[in-house]
């Protein structure tokens, strides 16, 4: 099993929060006036959005490393939709454009790496998330 931890605490000073992993870091705030937001980072939906995307260009490096072909160019925007109150994602579509270098046909990239991204396949098996006061 691998395990992900990361942490957050509050930015001293505002209503955001900071969120960090090893080295890496990042600002979680609301939008310019909603709720004390500052608009110093992204939000909730945002990040959501991020992760299904960036999971995804991460998964079509690693298929195209194992197959040998090396990418010129990946374009990925991810459109995510929320609804209800509260809000909650109902539906995420990614537009993807990959160019190898070579010229061949991405496709194949393209597929594999959808049918393993961790992000994609958690959210449509609907991964449990629970809270618990430290």
């Amino acid at each position: 099993m691998v395990r992900s931890v990361v942490e957050l605490r509050n930015v001293a000073g505002t209503e955001a929060a900071m969120g960090w992993a090893g080295s890496h870091t990042v600002i979680i705030d609301r939008p310019e006036g909603k709720a004390g937001g500052l608009g110093l980072g992204f939000n909730g939906g945002q990040l959501l959005a991020l992760a299904i995307g960036g999971c995804y260009c991460n998964d079509l490096r690693y298929i195209a490393h194992e197959r040998g072909v090396e990418i010129e160019k990946i374009a990925v925007t991810v459109t995510l939709d929320l609804e209800g109150a509260p809000l909650v994602a109902t539906n995420a579509v990614l537009l993807v454009t990959c160019e190898t270098s070579d010229g061949s046909d991405p496709q194949g990239l393209i597929d594999h790496a959808w049918s393993v991204c961790t992000v994609a396949k958690s959210l449509n098996r609907g991964v449990p998330t629970t809270i618990k006061k430290a």
